[in-house]
């Protein structure tokens, strides 16, 4: 009987029915016993391995046409010659350094004395602030988008200092502008301050990637234009706001959480002033639990303004 082409075409959707099914294996109807069944002697049953590699019996060739002439193998490329490095101690051409164009100090004690050497030169703040826009000895500046300097009133006798900007900070190129800023301002709205009675500024200008802790290299860079910055505000108290902050004015290497209420000395010039550590505002975001402890430390730091602590 013969079988028209609606049956093959009916055969072929079935098939194409159980492929896109997923089906990979036709099986009979009634089970088989493979491993009972006599092994079929085959022209092409694999000889022993040798060394490790099979081979095969290949039956003979009938005719010697069917003999191919072996391939010329292409020319592998010339070996390119090998780059001899520098010795040690001695930076590529292209080293980061030199490919930001930082200045020669690329080391960070080298850099912390490039920057101590300039900000000694400067006499006015707005000099120190085209200082550190074209200070190219710390790595965190050609990460960050702008230089965070400073903000509020630099004739104020009163002084913030966090411990480096922020995203936000970095998109305004203002200290203490997200949401730590906010708590910061309404921090101060309770004991009657604002910043145009006060200065605020960072102990380091530019935002680390990822907003993480500036590290103590980094610091050791940045501290002289901190300190500099001070001789010139020329401030009568000091709020270091979190352990970086607290740590690099003060000395002190005791945390946060154990430094903070206190007063320590800091000198300014031919006199000495007062520093009071208190927590960062983000840390209060994080933790609100904490805003009782920074409460009892504005209400001392109102106390002292007053001249009554």
């Amino acid at each position: 009987m013969s079988q028209g082409p609606d049956h093959q075409r009916d055969v072929i959707a079935e098939l194409d029915f159980h492929v896109e099914a997923g089906v990979d294996l036709c099986l009979d109807e009634r089970p088989h016993d493979r491993f009972s069944e006599v092994e079929e002697a085959s022209p092409w049953r694999p000889a022993p391995a040798r060394n490790g590699l099979p081979t095969h019996d290949l039956p003979p060739l009938d005719r010697p046409s069917q003999i191919s002439a072996p391939r010329e193998r292409p020319q592998a490329d010339p070996v390119p010659p090998r780059r001899e490095l520098p010795p040690r101690g001695e930076a590529l051409a292209t080293s980061p350094a030199r490919t930001y164009g930082q200045s020669a100090a690329s080391k960070p004690g080298e850099a912390a004395g490039d920057a101590r050497a300039r900000a000694r030169d400067v006499a006015t703040l707005e000099e120190l602030e085209a200082l550190l826009a074209d200070f190219d000895g710390c790595p965190l500046k050609f990460t960050a988008k702008n230089l965070v300097f400073a903000d509020g009133n630099p004739a104020s006798k009163l002084m913030f200092i966090g411990e480096a900007p922020g995203a936000d900070e970095d998109r305004v190129g203002k200290p203490f502008m997200g949401r730590s800023g906010q708590l910061l301002d309404r921090m101060m709205a309770a004991i009657g301050l604002d910043r145009t009675k006060a200065y605020v500024t960072n102990i380091v200008p530019w935002r680390p990637p990822g907003n993480r802790n500036p590290t103590p290299q980094e610091v050791s860079i940045c501290k002289p234009f901190i300190e500099r910055q001070i001789e010139l505000a020329d401030p009568d108290v000091i709020v270091c706001l979190g352990s970086p902050a607290t740590q690099a004015i003060t000395g002190t290497k005791d945390g946060i959480l154990k430094a903070r209420g206190r007063f320590y000395p800091y000198r300014v010039g031919d006199r000495e002033v007062k520093a009071l550590a208190t927590l960062h505002p983000a840390y209060l975001l994080r933790q609100p639990l904490q805003k009782r402890l920074a409460w009892r430390d504005f209400r001392l730091l109102r106390a002292t303004l007053d001249g009554k602590a």
